[in-house]
């Protein structure tokens, strides 16, 4: 399969994607990751052009120790985003050349704009990905990938309902390296904007070590109930690591057995 990951921001995929990307690669299906903002806003002390840099090489740090294929950073402006045509065809251009049988995103409501219009381009893109006459210089795919959300824990208007769950505990720890690669947003912007930079530690080994407890949360009851499904209750109930995702209304439509096709691990 081929696998796209469209995230608003670079680390957007890493945090709810990761996991699971790293097994389809293990696999050997194709994966890669889109940063429709160039992450330019994303510092307390980095001036936007230093850090649009700083954050494309991360980002290549992230994929080569994930082991995915691709990892491209678009050029919209951190903060500023809007789910006009121009991010949608960006966006149909980047589904129809990866040619993508699955394409995951946010979710439609979250706290941060980029990530509202990120998933709203995306959900825009899910019908024209097929139309001819739209992005003419790219040719239209035969066939609608599956549009899938990446889990979060917004409530309204409608909290995240899981369609599959993902057991990640067997690549936890290249995940936490992939996020670790993101220096300037877990280990300086994340704490500094969340009041607790004091806590990074110095040390690399601690440093991964904290990011690893920092994004250890226990599987949320939709997830579990999920996980026991497709494991076990036993199995589930020891699961630490997990990702889910809700299948989009748009695009098209698996049915049980192929998602569990699809999500063989």
């Amino acid at each position: 399969m081929r696998i796209l990951c469209i995230g608003a921001h670079p680390d957007d995929c890493e945090i709810g994607f990761a996991g699971t990307a790293a097994r389809f690669a293990a696999l050997g299906h194709t994966v890669k990751f889109v940063s429709v903002t160039d992450g330019g806003a994303g510092h307390h002390e980095l001036q936007p052009a230093t850090l649009t840099q700083v954050r494309k090489a991360e980002a290549a740090e992230s994929a080569l120790r994930l082991g995915i294929a691709e990892y491209e950073v678009l050029s919209h402006p951190d903060g500023s985003l809007q789910p006009g045509p121009e991010v949608r065809d960006d966006l149909i251009r980047q589904i129809r050349t990866w040619q993508a049988d699955l394409v995951f995103t946010h979710r439609p409501w979250d706290y941060h704009p980029d990530h509202r219009y990120t998933s709203q381009a995306v959900q825009d893109s899910a019908y024209l990905v097929m139309v001819p006459h739209v992005c003419a210089d790219t040719a239209p795919l035969s066939r609608n990938p599956i549009f899938l959300y990446m889990e979060d824990a917004f409530r309204r208007p409608l909290p995240f309902a899981a369609d599959v769950a993902v057991d990640v505990e067997p690549v936890w720890d290249l995940k936490v390296a992939a996020m670790d690669a993101h220096v300037s947003q877990f280990y300086e912007w994340l704490p500094w904007v969340g009041g607790f930079s004091e806590d990074v530690p110095a040390g690399h080994e601690e440093r991964r070590e904290w990011l690893s407890e920092q994004y250890t949360r226990r599987p949320s009851e939709c997830t579990r109930r999920v996980l026991a499904m497709r494991y076990g209750s036993e199995a589930a109930g020891r699961i630490r690591h997990a990702e889910a995702f809700e299948v989009c209304e748009y695009g098209r439509q698996p049915a049980g057995e192929e998602l569990d096709a699809i999500f063989p691990f």
